[in-house]
């Protein structure tokens, strides 16, 4: 197969550069180190086609080269218009991969390269947000048939699938990687903590501290956004809809309130909730003048730009990443990267520390479906314990630290219910 003739990328003189992006992140990545040497060995994927839809930057790259390592015919899009690296895309073809992604597509061609990607016929699917999961169910159902199953890598995408499981409507099993341990537990609070005011300060190359951010949804996602945040120096506010999750923002010494009270103080906001029109009309009417506005969440819906554009007189693209926005009586509102992920539309996304435990799930999860698809369903199913766990133990490893383990006395003791 002739893989550049294949792949839709922009240019393939950009390869030189994405193969330094993808060696740079391979020499952060023990985890997945590991589980690639195992690949190379056992070929757990021989004669599969994956087909993956993610966030196409490095970190991802190396992904489908571990899954290429498997045995398997690889191809790969973007879960994002502007996340996309074309460097990255270009390296991937040198390296076999078929690939349909360029950065900043048009709408039309985003959802071709989709499509393009699951007209390869795969056997097994890698999804972020939902997208393939979708297309397959909808207009494309003539290309279900050879699917066994797949994993979905994000809280999206996993709401997406939950309701196709709820109405007996999913047609093979999915593992939701993003409910697993090692997953929400580093990727969403420690990778999108950081990755987010990464994204934020390269951007607006602004000051933090003395500030007040408004994060709007305190799940692992927005613990780590907030937490970031408090240690930048800025006073933080949660706004969120869960009484639970309201009462461990306050415990954890943020303030909380309503959105349209917290509308009124914040100098930055951050979205991080998974729905739409979280922050909108009524809210820009009481913002602050020099509001920065961002959002975290897989899709360009929380921010809502519509009803943000029509109370603007005015509106234009300041500084890359930032448009600005003045409404009607002359206050100035900025939107970070349209809107969309900022932590990867206005930078380099997670650290590669923290994505050698996710994808190392996504690859093992994988494997797991590969095996048990007859067996196992055709619902959303977990991560098993015992690959959360393994991932962890093989990063620990790789950190050089060591723990406990139970004496035979120790585990009878809690297997039992005699003193």
């Amino acid at each position: 197969m002739n893989m550049v003739s294949e792949s839709i990328v922009k240019d393939m003189a950009l390869a030189p550069n994405g193969h330094l992006k993808i060696d740079w992140v391979k020499e952060h990545m023990p985890v997945l180190n590991r589980i690639r040497e195992r690949f190379e060995k056992e070929k757990p994927f021989a004669g599969l086609k994956v087909a993956i839809s993610l966030h196409l930057e490095a970190k991802t790259a190396y992904l489908a080269k571990v899954v290429q390592a498997g045995g398997a015919e690889v191809t790969i899009t973007g879960s994002n218009p502007l996340s996309t690296q074309d460097d990255v895309c270009a390296a991937l073809v040198e390296d076999g991969i078929r690939v349909f992604a360029k950065y900043n597509p048009s709408p039309e061609e985003y959802k071709s390269h989709l499509i393009k990607t699951l007209e390869t016929r795969p056997d097994l699917i890698i999804d972020d947000g939902g997208d393939l999961v979708t297309i397959l169910h909808s207009e494309r159902r003539d290309l279900l048939s050879q699917v066994r199953g797949g994993a979905e890598e994000t809280t999206t995408g996993i709401l997406r699938l939950k309701a196709l499981d709820k109405e007996g409507k999913l047609e093979f099993p999915m593992v939701a990687v993003n409910d697993a341990f090692c997953k929400y537990l580093f990727d969403n609070r420690y990778g999108t903590g950081q990755s987010v005011w990464d994204g934020i300060n390269r951007t607006t190359n602004l000051v933090v501290a003395g500030k007040t951010v408004v994060v709007v949804g305190y799940g692992w996602c927005g613990k780590g956004v907030a937490m970031r945040a408090k240690g930048l120096g800025a006073k933080v506010i949660v706004t969120e809809i869960d009484s639970i999750k309201a009462v461990e923002a306050y415990m954890d010494g943020f303030e909380v309130m309503p959105m349209s009270e917290a509308a009124k103080h914040g100098d930055y906001f951050v979205t991080v909730t998974g729905n739409r029109d979280v922050i909108r009309k009524e809210h820009f009417e009481v913002m602050k003048d020099g509001a920065i506005l961002s959002n975290a969440g897989h899709f360009d819906v929380e921010v809502n730009k519509v009803e943000l554009e029509a109370l603007s007189k005015s509106k234009r693209t300041v500084r890359k990443d930032i448009e600005e926005f003045v409404l009607a009586d002359g206050r100035k509102v900025y939107l970070l990267a349209e809107g969309r992920l900022v932590n990867l539309a206005a930078g380099d996304g997670h650290p590669a520390e923290i994505m050698d435990m996710t994808f190392a799930l996504q690859a093992v999860s994988l494997e797991h479906v590969n095996k048990n698809y007859e067996s196992i369903g055709k619902h959303v199913l977990n991560v098993p314990y015992e690959l959360d766990e393994m991932v962890a133990r093989y990063k620990l490893e790789a950190l050089g630290i060591s723990i406990d383990k139970l004496t035979d006395e120790q585990k009878a003791y809690l297997d039992s219910w005699v003193e």
